[in-house]
């Protein structure tokens, strides 16, 4: 059977502006290391398969980047979505290009700007939940051992179905819940049988192509108009044109809350999804008062901040709990309780008609 991967690679990462932006979005941005998140993608997958079974998803303002970024990847593997239309589309599209392709295969969707630092564990766990999913009607999902009550997160509740395979655990997934307030995360943790979303799934493709049938079927009627037209040598017309008609819907609310064949495999390996600036402070190494720093600063009773410079000195005293965040074109000063809403100043710049700092 081929192995095959789906990127996701077309989000804005708008709360982390002022350093992700419409045209550099942070999947293509070095947050940890010295290689841009896609490009650490890639490589761990890489590990798994060859460059030529993985596809990227992404919009047209990306495709230079990916192409740019990572040269090794056939041209023909990169899938332009001509709108943004959340992660079932997304999916769904990228399934009909890949059964083309490679009629038999099991596919792993990953999001493209997630940081994992144990490598070989995520290896471990993906084979693991391959052989999961070789079973027809299996849907399989990595549940993150939450380490704090976290109300940024989706969570899934596993049941007390327990397979072991590979010296891992396999539950059968009870529910997926949506991003909870603090008393219901604390909760959570406390039960021992919720873990993080992270966004990442294994499946056949039939398998996935099947659900989406029965559960989604105006958008697999669209899907198979889309396969007609690309089996009839006008790929990109027919997507630019059928795409748009697809319904804006993630794949968690599509397919995943309504299908019991659903496993999930809890994951330690070191991982996180770098979704607000906050997330520096799990990634990096902090100083001996709890301050991430970056750059040319001067920092005197400075405490437990994030501060990045651009270049030129930024100087702090008697501060706690802030972000500071300089560009070229914009300074971003906010308290680190606020870092979920740095988008509500994105919004602010649209309805200000500024959008030349987005």
């Amino acid at each position: 059977m081929t192995i095959t991967s789906v990127i996701m690679a077309g989000g804005k990462g708008e709360r982390f502006w002022p350093k992700s932006r419409t045209n550099l979005p942070k999947q293509f941005l070095n947050i940890s290391g010295n290689k841009s998140m896609i490009q650490q993608s890639i490589a761990r997958l890489e590990l798994l398969m060859d460059i030529s079974q993985i596809f990227v998803v992404t919009n047209e303002l990306y495709a230079e980047l990916i192409k740019a970024q990572i040269p090794h990847l056939p041209h023909e593997n990169i899938i332009i979505e001509p709108v943004g239309r959340n992660t079932a589309p997304c999916i769904g599209l990228a399934s009909i290009l890949i059964e083309e392709k490679f009629p038999d295969s099991t596919m792993v969707v990953i999001p493209s700007d997630h940081i994992i630092e144990n490598e070989e564990g995520f290896i471990k766990i993906l084979k693991t939940a391959i052989q999961v999913a070789e079973d027809n009607s299996n849907l399989v999902t990595l549940g993150i051992q939450p380490k704090y009550p976290e109300t940024g997160y989706g969570y899934i509740q596993s049941t007390d179905e327990l397979t072991e395979m590979n010296g891992l655990n396999v539950y059968k997934v009870n529910k997926f819940v949506e991003k909870p307030d603090l008393e219901t995360a604390q909760a959570y943790l406390a039960s021992g049988n919720f873990y993080w979303n992270s966004g990442i799934f294994v499946w056949k493709t039939a398998t996935i192509r099947r659900y989406i049938q029965e559960l989604m079927p105006e958008m697999h009627d669209i899907m198979e108009t889309m396969k007609a037209g690309i089996n009839s040598g006008n790929r990109e017309d027919v997507i630019r044109s059928e795409f748009k008609k697809m319904p804006d819907q993630s794949i968690d609310y599509g397919i995943m809350e309504k299908v019991n064949n659903i496993y999930v495999i809890p994951c330690v390996f070191g991982w996180d999804d770098v979704g607000s600036w906050t997330a520096l402070e799990r990634i990096n190494e902090l100083d001996d008062h709890g301050n991430v720093i970056k750059g040319n600063i001067l920092n005197l009773d400075t405490k437990r901040c994030i501060i990045e410079s651009n270049g030129k000195l930024i100087a702090t005293l008697g501060i706690k709990d802030l972000i500071i965040v300089d560009t070229e074109d914009v300074t971003l000063i906010c308290t680190k309780d606020k870092a979920q809403e740095v988008k509500l100043l994105l919004k602010e710049l649209r309805m200000q008609k500024l959008e030349q700092y987005l």
